[in-house]
């Protein structure tokens, strides 16, 4: 009786390989948006107005 070695992964091992590998992404992008949302980025000081006149308004149905 002879031996035969398996080249072909069984499927069960296709799906948990795919699983493991979107579960690392997911989790590299949570770890990305926690580490960007802890960098304290600056708000402009100067209040941003724009007076727009009613003149220029157009109602477009």
């Amino acid at each position: 009786m002879q031996f035969e070695k398996k080249t072909r992964a069984g499927s069960t091992s296709v799906v948990i390989k795919l699983l493991i590998k979107i579960i690392l992404i997911c989790l590299a992008l949570l770890i990305a948006v926690i580490l960007i949302d802890r960098i304290d980025f600056p708000s402009p000081i100067k209040k941003i107005e724009k007076v727009i006149s009613n003149e220029n308004f157009k109602i477009v149905k």
